[in-house]
């Protein structure tokens, strides 16, 4: 007997994928960065220092006095030998007046008013010390600043970005394929 088959022969379809890689390029330019530093404000106000050197009294010592000072002195100097003499005028005047009393006041007058003064003098420092005043006032010194701030200038400079996108290439290897037959197989029975 005789029985129809069918025959069924296929293959299969083959894909072929090719990949091109995306590129992607990125650069970053640098910042522009500018930077000004401005001066600050500086002022400076001195006041000089002052020096007093009074020699007044050193220069007397070594008597180079000024008119003025040197008639006030004779003037109180004479008024103090005036005192001194109406004083020993006074004494003497007394002891004359008491000359009742015994003694000889006469002579011993005579020879007080006619003998020269005498004077009592031990070393002495010309001109004298602590004569010279000094004074001194430091200098002063007033500093006044005022700093000013950087000015900073930033400019950003955008990345620069090339980009080559990825390709994918599909083809086929083999198509696919069906091939169909119609055969009789003979079978006994």
């Amino acid at each position: 007997m005789q029985i129809p088959q069918i025959r069924l022969e296929s293959t299969q379809g083959k894909i072929s994928l090719t990949t091109i890689q995306g590129k992607m390029e990125q650069q970053q330019p640098k910042a522009d960065l500018s930077i000004r530093q401005p001066k600050a404000d500086l002022s400076i106000e001195t006041i000089p220092g002052t020096l007093t050197i009074d020699t007044t009294e050193a220069r007397a010592d070594v008597d180079l006095k000024h008119l003025s000072r040197r008639v006030q002195e004779f003037a109180q100097q004479g008024y103090q030998d005036w005192l001194d003499g109406m004083a020993r005028v006074a004494a003497q005047g007394d002891e004359l007046m008491r000359i009742e009393a015994g003694g000889n006041p006469i002579p011993e007058q005579a020879r007080q008013n006619s003998e020269p003064p005498f004077y009592d003098f031990n070393i002495g420092f010309i001109p004298k010390a602590g004569s010279v005043k000094v004074q001194y006032e430091p200098a002063k010194v007033k500093i006044d600043a005022e700093p000013r701030k950087p000015e900073i200038d930033v400019q950003l400079n955008k990345p620069l970005l090339d980009f080559t996108p990825g390709e994918v290439q599909v083809g086929m290897l083999q198509y696919p394929s069906l091939k169909i037959d119609f055969v009789s197989i003979d079978i006994k029975v």
